[in-house]
């Protein structure tokens, strides 16, 4: 019998599918990630290339779902609880990286003149559902 493959999930950085493949394998799920050596080698093609592809086989890819449905993806703070917004109470939160500021413009752009990834970037927090952008204290 020939073994196929499903891709269940991409991401944009090998160590996120690297932990999600650690959870699956946990679950009994043979798990096998494509372009993770290209990207480790260039992050910067990540987009151009589809990211990590997270494949399972495809007789497992419905469990293998299933397990990703359980893992939370929104954001917890050093307790361990869902980080609330502070405008609408939600808990759909998630952090991200920003360019705002000069340290982090100045980052940025001598990273990309060298080749090398930033340096320094701001992180926040940004609600799904009122898009308000704040930091946790």
């Amino acid at each position: 019998m020939k073994e196929t493959f499903k891709t269940i999930a991409r991401f944009e950085y090998s160590s996120e599918a690297q932990i999600i493949k650690g959870r699956l394998e946990s679950d009994g799920i043979k798990v096998f990630l494509s372009d993770n050596l290209t990207i480790d080698t260039d992050p910067l093609i990540s987009n151009a290339i589809g990211g990590v592809k997270l494949k399972v086989l495809s007789e497992d890819a419905q469990k293998a779902i299933q397990s990703l449905r359980t893992i939370e993806k929104y954001s917890l703070d050093d307790d361990g609880n869902l980080v609330k917004c502070p405008e609408c109470n939600s808990k759909h939160i998630q952090l991200f990286s920003t360019i705002k500021d000069l340290k982090s413009f100045l980052s940025f752009i001598s990273g990309f003149m060298l080749g090398t990834l930033p340096f320094y970037a701001k992180h926040k927090y940004r609600c799904e559902d009122c898009n308000t952008q704040f930091d946790i204290k």
